[in-house]
């Protein structure tokens, strides 16, 4: 017991019963003698127990030397949260460590039903967590009274700056009680933290934990290289190779986060998506569907997964590259929590390599650069991991000793194994063949097999000469600057589908028309999903039959200057166009009788552009005519 010295007893039974036996550093910070009753700016990494850190810190000045608390009122403390799950996840937190202790606690964030959180907090509350605006407007409208606090605790302060809270957090650190205590907790501290801090504590302690100048120990980060055209093919492996309790993919963007998640489904994946565009009811389901075992994969944005706490969170990917270290730092700090092993994975292209060294630098994270797993790795962990299953050392039981006897005089031990393998193999999803990249410190020109398209002018040799092909309609065209040079690979890429399966395209003003083989087709819009969307919100919208390129051509699609979308676009990757028309209109004198001369002056000399003027100058010149009548001729 000699780890929970110095704890109001009602915690530290709280910490027993919850299966604490030793406290993270951040923690055994927070309960120094000399920092108690103080101000303080902690800076800590995102996993290492700050909720429990600034609960073990608040309970003796809020408890005043009480085992338990009295009757709720007004709130003696409040908690500062820059997101709704987070701050949630603060109150499940604090419930749990403050049971022995009577609190009530009350959460006020956006999103939920505002009188519900009134009617609560007019019961009374001891401790109130929320957001930065729902605080802000209850206060205004005297629902929350904050008159009595005795405490401020700001957690994840950069991230509600960088979320742009910092009016609202000033007008509540302004509005609390002047003598009250007031704790930070940061990830990093940078100067908008650091001024911060000087407005509104009074001679804060800082704290920096061991862990916060070396990288995660719990978390094995890994570079994993690939071609753009294996992106998402990658990913798949990655999740397959690990088989995590729970797993996490970040994307940059709502509509990635979309695509993903239609293309997952229909790979058989358990998934749900945590996106800005949900409603609050939508995402608390979506992490309840986590936390109860429902489904195994998340796939979301920056901001909406930030500071949410997973169970068994093993498997970080980064499906498209942070933008900054704090954001590396954040993603994988959602895995590897109380002293727990996770893995957070970068998929990195070949052309971001020296990108990716570089924002490894600068988080001060140690890699190892490895290729994906491969197919035939998948599969022979698959065959590891069914050898180990505890379900073949588990002693037979009664009930199953008759069925168990006739399945082997029936079918024989090896045809009894052969259907329990095939059983196992079909609840998984099949792993995806990945073309080979270069070994660490292997340095090759890109190939230009790396990119799913080919040349305008490359002989298609009938590989994208479809009879039968099926058509559909992208709602992108030439007005929205649409280029077959990113069409293609962008088609390749979400519709799980090769150069030999795209066909001519069509492009119009506002709309692009792309033919598909008959197989192709079903793969691509198999893959993308229900909603039919692409990157960058570009519609899909399948066509019965071709096309009417008439009708485009009415419309000005065809007009007397060739457009951009009048190109021969069946086998091309960003080459110079092919235009219908093989070679351009010959100059004129370039050949043939009927091509009018340089010089329109009948009866006088001329010469074409490409003979170039005789010795002495041009016959057809003012000077040479002028010299020519003199002379008689």
């Amino acid at each position: 017991m000699t780890e929970f010295e110095g704890i109001v007893p009602a915690i530290a039974q709280a910490l027993a019963k919850r299966g604490y036996e030793t406290l993270t550093p951040v923690q055994k910070a927070m309960l120094d003698p000399n920092l108690a009753g103080k101000d303080a700016l902690v800076s800590a990494q995102t996993g290492s127990g700050k909720t429990v850190a600034f609960g073990l810190a608040l309970a003796p000045g809020l408890l005043d030397g009480a085992e338990r608390f009295g009757r709720a009122g007004t709130p003696l403390a409040l908690a500062i949260a820059p997101t709704r799950e987070l701050a949630l996840q603060v109150q499940r937190e604090l419930e749990w460590l403050y049971e022995m202790t009577g609190a009530t606690i009350v959460s006020c964030v956006g999103g939920m039903d505002m009188r519900t959180e009134k009617r609560a907090l007019e019961r009374g509350a001891h401790i109130v967590v929320g957001t930065p605006g729902r605080l802000c407007d209850h206060i205004r409208r005297n629902s929350l009274d904050i008159s009595a606090l005795k405490a401020v605790v700001l957690d994840e302060a950069d991230e509600m700056l960088d979320l742009g809270f910092r009016e609202d957090l000033e007008f509540i650190l302004e509005t609390a009680p002047a003598e009250r205590r007031t704790l930070m907790f940061s990830a990093t501290v940078p100067r908008s933290i650091a001024k911060l801090a000087e407005n509104y504590q009074r001679d804060a302690v800082r704290i920096a934990t061991a862990s916060e100048a070396k990288q995660h120990v719990d978390i094995d980060y890994r570079a994993l290289t690939v071609v753009p055209s294996d992106r998402e093919n990658a990913i798949i492996n990655v999740l397959r190779y690990y088989e995590a309790q729970n797993a996490i993919v970040f994307c940059s963007t709502r509509a990635a986060v979309n695509h993903l998640t239609a293309r997952f489904n229909n790979r058989g994946f358990s998934v749900v998506a945590l996106s800005g565009e949900l409603s609050q009811n939508e995402r608390t389901h979506a992490l309840q569907a986590m936390r109860d075992g429902r489904a195994r994969v998340c796939i979301a944005t920056d901001v909406a997964a930030r500071g949410i706490d997973l169970p068994g969170l093993e498997l970080v990917i980064h499906a498209d590259l942070p933008t900054n270290p704090e954001t590396l730092l954040h993603r994988s700090g959602r895995t590897g929590r109380a002293g727990n092993k996770g893995v957070s994975a970068l998929i990195v292209p070949l052309s971001a390599r020296r990108r990716t060294e570089r924002l490894l630098e600068a988080a001060r994270i140690r890699a190892t650069w490895a290729k994906p797993p491969s197919a035939d790795e998948v599969n022979q962990r698959d065959d590891e991991r069914l050898l180990a299953d505890p379900v073949f050392t588990e002693p037979l039981r009664d009930d199953e000793q008759s069925l168990v006897q006739e399945l082997l005089q029936s079918h024989g031990a090896e045809q009894v194994a052969a259907a329990f393998l095939r059983q196992y193999r079909t609840g998984h999803s099949a792993p995806e063949d990945l073309q080979d990249v270069p070994a660490e410190g292997e340095r090759r020109k890109p190939r230009r097999d790396d990119f799913p398209v080919t040349r305008y002018d490359e002989p298609s040799a009938g590989r994208n000469d479809f009879t039968d092909g099926v058509w559909v309609s992208l709602s992108v065209g030439r007005k929205q600057n649409a280029e077959p040079r990113w069409l293609i690979p962008m088609l390749c890429r979400n519709g799980n589908l090769t150069k030999r399966d795209i066909g001519a395209i069509k492009m119009q003003p506002e709309e692009t028309f792309v033919e598909f083989s008959v197989e192709g087709a079903e793969r691509f819009l198999s893959a993308i999903g229900p909603d039919k969307t692409l990157e960058r919100g570009i519609r899909v919208k399948p066509l019965t039959g071709a096309p009417d390129f008439s009708q485009a051509k009415r419309e000005g699609g065809y007009g007397k200057k060739k457009p951009f979308g009048d190109r021969d676009t069946r086998s091309n990757d960003g080459g110079k166009p092919k235009w219908k028309s093989d070679r351009k209109p010959e100059r004129a004198g370039e050949g043939g009788a009927d091509k009018k001369p340089w010089s329109k002056k009948p009866g006088k000399p001329h010469f074409t552009k490409n003979d170039g003027p005789p010795k002495g100058g041009n016959p057809n010149s003012r000077a040479a005519r002028k010299a020519a009548k003199t002379r008689g001729e």
